[in-house]
């Protein structure tokens, strides 16, 4: 008895190598979480993206993932630098990490951009290929880290429970640090961040930033702080092939059993997590935006905090009931929370959404924390049959077969998002509208600064900042007319000839301040009542792009009407933007001496109503996202009862590697 207690001190991690290894699950499950889920949400509900046409190329780069993290996992194997053959790759794998992680969300978009492509379609094929590009990039860059540093949790103990309390460690803070994925969304959606006139996919650049700003300095910490305490040993064996690697990890039936339990319910839950995200948005708040967005933000955040403080009976139970059973347990806990859902998706009750995310995140934190500690059991079996340590090779495989089922799951999440028939267009073309209300109040109060400020500069600056937007809409305006993809009556078209005849006046009225603002004698000029002049032309500039986007979203709904079968749903949504009209044409939109702030927010408070989805597209969304990760939560506990690395056979394979190591 003196002598096991003895082996397991010398095998206890000490606690500045557990905060260390713990925090480099920022990338891994905070990062990867984020892209994963707002990369998707926003590219749909902002940008307009179809949100099949977003799955399928999120496919690419977890493709590319799982080729290269086998690759990565046998580069690191087989590293010799005196720093070791991990800690190289944390570094660069961490720098690069956060790097792209903020390319990824500056995606070109506006007006613009818009006007340098011949189509709409062929605009947000460009914007679909930035995002492509830009997330190859920052996935390689999360493998480059985290397979080097999932193989590095396995070989800093061969106590299996000491090491479930490293990747418990890494979990911990992952978490932690993951809670911020719905609240980037909240700060996203701030004016501070997105500007009057922005969306959240203009906050994120900004939000990105920030993130990019901790990651680079952790990532010198944490490289410079850990040990590999068995590299004097992995140094001086011998180096071999990579497909040899390959074969000898794939012939394991205890991985393999394993493995497949992981996947089919990794999979299973990934297929729906994007539809989480819109279902408070669309089905508890009808199309709120904001009010969603803390949802989803306190949502995340007792998912972290549950996920944080479940490490805790996780060390306490896996010992006692054996990691096989208590990966069992987890299964339960995550089918019972999607069952919970059928009542807890409630726009009545929203907050009921707390009690699945409880149960639903102590589920996921046993389930993969023990997953990743059960690979290093495997490991320590088969150095105790081979003598040699692949930790790399396991790791990634390991990581192959699961990101192949991200890889799958970001496909048929967008065509779920399809066949739930969700309305992206009508999302995209509201928030135009909100948006451009906002310019407005924002130019009303912007107007009081100019008249009591007499600064020549400013109003120049102003002038052609309105004159440029107002030529890039103008221009954008003839190609989507050109294109003419939309039939309305000949009391629409007659609206819409006035209003483009209109823009085309506030264009010249804002080419003849220029003129004068640009004059080589300025000292005649009232430049008081010209800023006010200019002030006015902006605030109707952003009221005709206002009365542009109800005429869009009038033909829209009435092209729905005509193809789909819930007439009930866009006949309630024609009499909405109805209503913003009369409200409209009530204040007379090229009178802007009558517009005041209160009017605005009358035809603001409007505006969320526009949203909201059709019933069958809500119903379908639940009935995916509760049924779907039940199915293959059966699934995986059939993988799992074949699995037969027993309790009695780790303390056996772990007395016998402390042996024939000392």
């Amino acid at each position: 008895m003196e002598s096991l207690q003895t082996n397991h001190e010398k095998q206890k991690v000490k606690i500045s190598q557990l905060i260390a290894y713990g925090a480099g699950g920022i990338i891994p499950i905070a990062l990867f979480n984020i892209a994963g889920i707002l990369v998707g949400l926003l590219g749909n509900i902002s940008l307009g993206l179809s949100a099949f046409w977003l799955g399928t190329i999120l496919i690419i780069p977890r493709l590319w993932d799982a080729i290269a993290d086998p690759i990565i996992g046998h580069m690191s194997d087989n590293t010799r630098t005196r720093w070791g053959r991990r800690r190289p790759f944390l570094l660069v794998g961490g720098i690069l990490a956060a790097l792209f992680f903020v390319a990824m969300w500056w995606i070109p978009k506006g007006e613009f951009i818009r006007t340098l492509f011949p189509s709409e379609a062929t605009y947000q094929w460009f914007q679909l290929l930035y995002i492509l590009i830009t997330l190859l990039l920052f996935y390689t860059s999360c493998a480059i880290f985290e397979i080097p540093h999932g193989a590095l949790g396995m070989e800093m103990t061969v106590d299996p429970h000491e090491r479930t309390r490293l990747f418990s460690a890494k979990s911990f803070v992952g978490n932690l640090f993951a809670m911020s994925t719905p609240w980037l969304f909240v700060l996203a959606n701030m004016e501070i961040f997105k500007g009057p006139g922005g969306n959240e996919a203009d906050g994120m650049r900004y939000v990105s930033l920030l993130i990019a700003g901790v990651l680079i300095p952790l990532s010198f910490w944490w490289t410079a702080k850990l040990r590999e305490p068995g590299f004097y040993r992995v140094s001086k064996q011998e180096k071999k092939p990579f497909w040899k690697d390959m074969k000898h990890t794939t012939q394991n039936r205890n991985f393999i059993k394993l493995t497949l339990a992981i996947f089919t319910l990794a999979t299973g839950f990934n297929f729906v997590t994007l539809l989480g995200s819109y279902i408070p948005i669309f089905y508890v708040f009808s199309g709120d935006k904001v009010a969603g967005a803390y949802l989803l933000g306190i949502n995340g955040t007792i998912w972290a905090i549950t996920g944080v403080l479940a490490v805790f009976p996780l060390n306490w139970v896996s010992p006692r009931l054996g990691k096989r059973n208590t990966l069992i347990l987890s299964i339960a806990l995550m089918a019972i929370a999607q069952l919970s859902k059928i009542v807890c998706y409630n726009p009545n009750h929203p907050y009921l959404i707390i009690i699945p995310t409880i149960l639903l995140s102590a589920g996921m934190l046993f389930f993969f924390t023990l997953g990743s500690s059960m690979v290093g059991d495997i490991c320590d079996e088969d150095d105790l049959n081979t003598g040699h340590r692949k930790e790399g090779s396991f790791y990634s495989v390991f990581w192959w077969f699961i990101k192949m089922g991200f890889a799958l799951a970001s496909f048929v999440a967008g065509i779920l998002i399809e066949f739930t028939q969700f309305d992206q267009t009508q999302v995209t073309k509201v928030d135009y509208l909100e948006g451009s209300i906002n310019e407005i109040k924002a130019n009303l109060s912007r107007t009081n600064v100019l008249i009591f400020n007499d600064y020549l500069k400013k109003t120049k600056e102003h002038n052609s900042e309105i004159l440029y937007n107002a030529i890039k809409y103008e221009t954008y305006l003839d190609r989507i007319s050109q294109q003419n993809i939309i039939d309305t009556d000949s009391k629409g078209n007659q609206a819409k000839k006035t209003l483009r005849q209109n823009l085309k006046n506030t264009i010249d009225s804002l080419m003849y301040f220029d003129t004068i603002l640009n004059a080589q004698k300025t000292d005649s000029i009232n430049l008081s009542a010209l800023a006010s002049k200019v002030a006015k032309q902006g605030i109707k500039f952003n009221l005709i792009k206002v009365q542009n986007y109800v005429y869009e979203l009038t033909d829209h709904f009435k092209a729905n009407l005509k193809n789909k079968s819930d007439e009930k749903h866009y006949s309630d949504l024609l009499a909405e933007v109805a209503q913003i009209n009369r409200m409209l044409k009530s204040i007379n939109i090229y009178e802007t001496d009558s517009i005041t702030t209160l009017k605005l927010e009358g035809i603001g408070k409007k505006i969320p109503s526009l949203k909201q989805q059709s019933p069958y597209t809500l119903l379908m969304m639940r009935v995916v996202e509760i049924g779907l990760p039940v199915i293959m939560s059966v699934l995986s506990l059939i993988f799992l009862l074949a699995y037969n690395l027993t309790e009695k056979r780790l303390q056996e394979i772990k007395q016998a590697l402390t042996a024939r190591n000392s």
